[in-house]
């Protein structure tokens, strides 16, 4: 009950400082070294680097993207003992499935609706994806 009660006052301090703080100050990677005294309710931040910057993404000047065109999990197969069914350097034409959206049970094939081959795969298998996230980019033909 104790260790509870004492986790519980922490995170209100913490909280209150960053409300204090400002969120929208805060760098995305934050370190807090907490120092408690049993008098005050002060403590220390220490922030860290910021984050690294992502990667920057290649020139699409003429590079298409295939979005998903629904709320769900990305496969890149259409199950797990079947090869990949895009990958870079795979040629795609329209309706060529390129993956899979699953969607409350259902396994969704996504068909290409360009011509091209695939320059570079923008989600991980097995990841969420939500509407109209890009999916995958392409050098039309």
């Amino acid at each position: 009950m104790f260790i509870l009660l004492y986790l519980s006052e922490v995170s209100k301090i913490i909280l209150n400082h960053l409300y204090e703080s400002g969120l929208d100050n805060l760098p995305e990677f934050v370190i807090f070294d907490i120092e408690i005294d049993d008098d005050d309710d002060e403590f220390e931040r220490d922030a860290a680097a910021p984050a690294p910057a992502a990667a920057p993404a290649p020139k699409a000047d003429n590079l298409i993207t295939i979005k998903s065109p629904m709320i769900g999990t990305f496969y890149r197969r259409p199950a797990p003992d079947k090869p990949i069914l895009a990958e870079v350097g795979t040629e795609i034409a329209p309706g060529k499935v390129v993956c899979i959206i699953e969607a409350m049970k259902l396994f969704n094939e996504i068909e290409s609706e360009v011509k091209g081959t695939i320059v570079k795969v923008l989600v991980d298998d097995a990841s969420p994806v939500e509407y109209d996230q890009p999916l995958f980019l392409v050098e039309p033909a």
